[in-house]
């Protein structure tokens, strides 16, 4: 695993060290990744819990994230979702928070079930719940469960909305109820500004505690803030999401490509295996992926996506042309075997373009195999090792394709530049 710590980028993000079949075993978040992992090992010789983290852990995956404040929330979404057998905190209970406002009120909740407006979500929990709290004095938004006429103490403390009251002016509750949301969606550092006045204010009044009590709200809602800034969605990193988390079951790779050879009728035990496969919305954001394998293991240096260029419409066959066209345009050598997600037709395109390269397709719903040996389709037996390795295959460049068409498609439907241009990029190494 040196090796694979050392490959690390010096940049933020999460880390997925993974047992030999690839299931996550510990997640963890760093502002640099390669340092942060790279401590695990000067620490191995003394620490007994990082001894057992490594007596599984064969392999270590990562997803690179913009912020540090990313990475974290990235980590406890991941945590929650995969249940590492090595992470204490997180794995229980919802791990975020959210600000949610009704036509109402105000609320801290913990998921989005019902309509209003969000904000967040939010990991440091305490934090949160300091500015839900300053919103609702500020903005004079509690409710109480009373009724008095001329109103209740809270209320002439200036700390209850006034709906205790006989004539209570909704309109202005409304009204203020916006103005605590447009604190957090406007402009900020006028917000805190005029907090940081008011501070000094209260110092020059000799109103320490409230000042100090200010600070405070000041430093939560600087961190909120932040949060807000980031404008965290996983779905941001859905495509190295699922390329970091899809587990491997390939116990001993030998006998999976001897069974491999014995049922393609191959020359020899493949090593090196490519899978295309594409992915498009209403013929809309088409884009391919090609992901390989190397001795029953993702070689990710090798993993490569592509934004198709030559289409305007669906169409499988031409779509996988252009990819493989393009995934080798620069090679000299192709791969022991070519897999294409699809069924003989998307076969029969693919193999005037590879040579004397073998070929052969995995049809999904039937899981029907074609190859030159069997050219009609054949069953796939999915409980051989043979099978497990092909479908595992096919499934992660499925995901690897269709995560970066929902990226693209989610990146231009906010409105951002879409200039058509060829892309051809390689993912990002682990």
């Amino acid at each position: 695993m040196k090796n694979d710590y050392k490959a690390l980028p010096n940049q933020p993000g999460v880390y997925l060290f993974k047992d030999g079949k690839g299931f996550i075993v510990y997640i963890g978040k760093a502002k640099d990744l390669r340092k942060r992992v790279g401590s695990y090992f000067n620490k191995y010789a003394t620490d007994w819990k990082i001894q057992a983290l490594f007596n599984e852990a064969k392999s270590i995956d990562h997803i690179i994230t913009k912020h540090e404040n990313e990475a974290l929330l990235l980590e406890a979404q991941l945590i929650k979702e995969h249940q590492p057998k090595f992470n204490v905190l997180l794995k229980s209970g919802q791990p975020f928070l959210f600000l949610y406002f009704t036509q109402d009120e105000l609320a801290l909740v913990r998921s989005k079930k019902e309509k209003g407006v969000y904000f967040g979500p939010f990991i440091h929990k305490q934090q949160a719940r300091k500015v839900h709290d300053f919103l609702i004095t500020t903005f004079q938004l509690y409710r109480c469960n009373k009724k008095i006429e001329n109103g209740c103490l809270d209320f002439h403390l200036g700390r209850c909305a006034g709906n205790c009251k006989k004539f209570f002016d909704a309109q202005d509750y409304q009204f203020r109820l916006l103005l605590a949301q447009d604190a957090l969606k406007q402009n900020r550092k006028d917000f805190i500004k005029k907090l940081k006045e008011k501070i000094a204010n209260h110092s020059a009044a000799l109103e320490f505690e409230k000042a100090k009590n200010l600070v405070e709200y000041q430093e939560n809602l600087e961190s909120i803030f932040k949060t807000l800034d980031t404008k965290f969605s996983a779905y941001k990193y859905a495509a190295d999401i699922s390329v970091a988390t899809i587990p491997l079951e390939i116990d001993d790779y030998q006998e999976t490509a001897q069974e491999l050879k014995d049922l393609l009728n191959l020359p020899g035990l493949p090593e090196r295996i490519d899978c295309f496969d594409i992915s498009h919305f209403q013929s809309s954001y088409i884009v391919g992926s090609c992901v390989r394998f190397y001795k029953g293991k993702p070689d990710k240096n090798n993993f490569r996506r592509f934004r198709i260029k030559s289409l305007v419409e669906q169409n499988d066959y031409a779509a996988l042309q252009e990819c493989v066209m393009r995934r080798y345009k620069e090679s000299e050598t192709f791969p022991d075997l070519i897999l294409i997600d699809g069924g003989k037709g998307q076969r029969n395109a693919i193999i005037p373009l590879v040579g004397s390269a073998l070929c052969v397709s995995l049809a999904k719903r039937e899981e029907l195999l074609f190859s030159d040996n069997h050219k009609e389709g054949t069953p796939l037996h999915v409980k051989t090792k043979s099978g497990k390795l092909l479908i595992c295959l096919r499934d992660y460049a499925h995901h690897f394709a269709i995560s970066y068409h929902r990226l693209l498609r989610n990146k231009f439907s906010r409105g951002e530049n879409d200039n058509r241009k060829l892309y051809h990029r390689k993912s990002r190494s682990s």
